[in-house]
């Protein structure tokens, strides 16, 4: 097994093209959320699977408490790429904290509201007055849970917001009736369902669908300055997604591996499923573009006027400075036949 996968990543780093540098380049990338979010399961499979490595880079990679934490970072030179919601950028963007994203992670806006099959929430008029869970005070769940209550006219103040993690707390939080609601990334609702055989109602966003709910984001002078390097790691990525889509399992136990924690098989089982449940919002090939990765400026644009309307944001946050596709056509220069034979050479292919 370890001789076939190593022979593929010998025929996929021949088939790179154009060829990466000669000397490995080290990036940092700081991840805004308390534990691995979804998207996470792209840099594991780059690691794991020598995506990085085909591409000459050496990944050094940190989790800290805030989307607001990581981008203040990165815009301040500590640390080379973000990974964090759109929000986290625009509101950013307003306090100078310049970032612009060149890598989408999250194709659709996945934060949504969601209660249990058995509440008694039956409209979003029925949630005034709610204790409302989210991940943290100020999360992306909260922002877009407040957007989606404004279609009802119900303001962020007619509810309750209570921080409740995620994972086992989160579950405990919503069985024992602790919150009414979650406004959440649908990503962690899933895992939710899954882990306390629940089912939950969902409301969207009915208008922002399309809009990149997270990316990838570095400084503008980082753009310019180390694109080669941002470019190789945007192509590693998109090898990643290819991978994930073509072995859930695999990139399930190598996410499970790289969370640190004792699991079971019947928890890589469940976290495949998740997978399979959440394909709309792992990166894949944009219907629209044809590309891995590419951002939709004009629904970002929406979003960006959303949030404004809200009062989130002071101005309409400008895309043009704050997104970019620069590295698209780049990431997306690879065959991905080697990529496919690997991860059905892996095992555990689905």
């Amino acid at each position: 097994m370890k001789r076939l996968i190593a022979v593929a990543l010998c025929t996929l780093s021949l088939l790179l093209v154009p060829k990466p540098a000669a000397a490995d380049d080290t990036l940092t990338i700081l991840g805004g959320a308390i534990a691995l979010p979804l998207s996470a399961v792209l840099q594991v499979v780059a690691e794991k699977e020598g995506f990085f490595k085909a591409e000459h880079l050496n990944i050094v990679e940190q989790l800290v408490n805030s989307p607001s934490a990581a981008a203040a970072l990165v815009a301040t030179g500590k640390g080379d790429i973000c990974s964090l919601s759109a929000e986290a950028v625009m509101q950013g963007y307003e306090k100078g904290l310049k970032l612009e994203y060149f890598f989408n992670i999250a194709p659709r806006l996945t934060n949504v509201l969601a209660v249990l099959d058995s509440s008694p929430i039956k409209t979003l008029e029925d949630f005034k007055g709610k204790n409302i869970g989210v991940i943290n005070i100020g999360s992306a769940g909260e922002v877009t849970a407040e957007m989606i209550l404004l279609g009802a006219g119900i303001k962020g103040t007619d509810v309750n917001w209570s921080p409740i993690g995620v994972g086992p707390q989160a579950l405990d939080a919503v069985v024992s009736h602790r919150v009414d609601a979650v406004g959440y990334p649908y990503p962690e609702v899933v895992p939710l369902e899954l882990a306390g055989n629940i089912h939950m109602r969902v409301w969207r966003h009915p208008t922002l669908q399309g809009v990149s709910a997270a990316g990838f984001a570095a400084t503008p002078d980082a753009i310019v300055n180390k694109a080669d390097a941002l470019k190789r790691f945007s192509r590693a990525i998109a090898m990643a997604a290819v991978f994930v889509h073509e072995n859930r399992v695999a990139s399930a136990r190598f996410f499970l591996q790289a969370g640190g924690a004792k699991f079971t098989e019947a928890d890589v089982q469940r976290k495949a499923e998740s997978f399979r449940l959440l394909a709309d919002d792992i990166p894949y090939v944009d219907p629209r573009t044809g590309k891995i990765g590419a951002l939709p400026l004009g629904e970002m644009k929406l979003f960006a006027q959303a949030l404004y309307d809200m009062g989130s944001t002071k101005t309409v946050v400008p895309i043009d400075a704050i997104v970019t596709n620069a590295y698209i056509d780049y990431a997306n220069d690879f065959d991905k036949k080697p990529i496919i034979a690997l991860a059905k050479k892996v095992g555990d292919g689905s």
